[in-house]
């Protein structure tokens, strides 16, 4: 199965925010709470797509409730393989099956367990044969003044992507987390002027490794240190249509605010 190229196109005018729970919260009932108060949030907004990549035990009984239109599941991880036994891991086709649009591919907590830019390009392979939309994950463990860390996000970049068609490519997310950033209060987190400048070198990347075309229908979105207080100023400078949020979205009050003021982008 193909994907939807229409919808791409589409997609490509609005943001996008992108709620991942992670292991939480604790309980179902406290999952209900949450998700009502990204449902509420997402309602009113006119330029934005919101994504909820809940715990897999949730995601059925959250997903039998009401949403918004611009409201979709994603999953935070799917196994290298279509089917198989393999125990204790989700395939594409059960993602599916939920009604799942988008996946996180390669996230710096999964990378930490072992997973490398190989078994992220399969599984990128296997979301797009499925006609999913994978979220890709990249960013650098520290900065040096060198710059070495470029060379680090490329290499990501490159490993993960290469082999894949170009149709696939069109409308390819990054996901850009500097793994240093993540876990921080927001008066710590990267500034706003420096993730311009590393949304424009993977724009760069990409175009060099895929063409113009490719790099230009990509969408950038940044993930680290994500809360109310600084998400105006990255979407005003940080040249990004977007975020991967992380503990912020659990909080319905701090996750409202982010939606809105990544709203304010046109």
């Amino acid at each position: 199965m193909g994907r939807d190229l229409g919808y791409y196109k589409e997609m490509k005018k609005r943001n996008l925010v992108v709620a991942n729970w992670k292991m939480s919260p604790e309980t179902l009932e406290e999952a209900k709470k949450i998700f009502n108060g990204a449902r509420l949030s997402a309602k009113g907004l006119k330029n934005t797509d919101v994504v909820v990549c809940a715990p897999f035990p949730f995601i059925f009984p959250l997903a039998k409730l009401n949403s918004p239109k611009n409201l979709f599941w994603g999953s935070q991880n799917v196994w290298s393989e279509i089917k198989g036994a393999f125990t204790g891991e989700v395939s594409v086709e059960m993602l599916k099956s939920l009604g799942i649009k988008y996946c996180i591919i390669g996230h710096s907590e999964r990378r930490a367990m072992g997973e490398s830019n190989e078994i992220v390009r399969k599984k990128m392979q296997i979301i797009f044969d499925a006609g999913l939309i994978p979220i890709l994950c990249v960013g650098e463990k520290e900065r040096d003044k060198d710059g070495n860390y470029l060379d680090f996000i490329k290499t990501q970049i490159k490993e993960c992507l290469t082999g894949l068609s170009k149709r696939d490519l069109v409308g390819i997310i990054i996901a850009y987390e500097p793994i240093w950033a993540i876990g921080k209060s927001y008066k710590e987190a990267m500034n706003a002027t420096d993730i311009h400048e590393i949304s424009l070198f993977i724009k760069k990347v990409i175009s060099e490794l895929f063409g113009k075309d490719i790099a230009d229908g990509a969408k950038i979105l940044y993930g680290g240190s994500v809360e109310a207080e600084n998400a105006y100023e990255i979407t005003r400078i940080g040249n990004t249509q977007g975020f991967l949020v992380g503990h912020a979205s659990l909080y319905p009050e701090q996750f409202s605010a982010i939606l809105k003021a990544v709203d304010m982008k046109r």
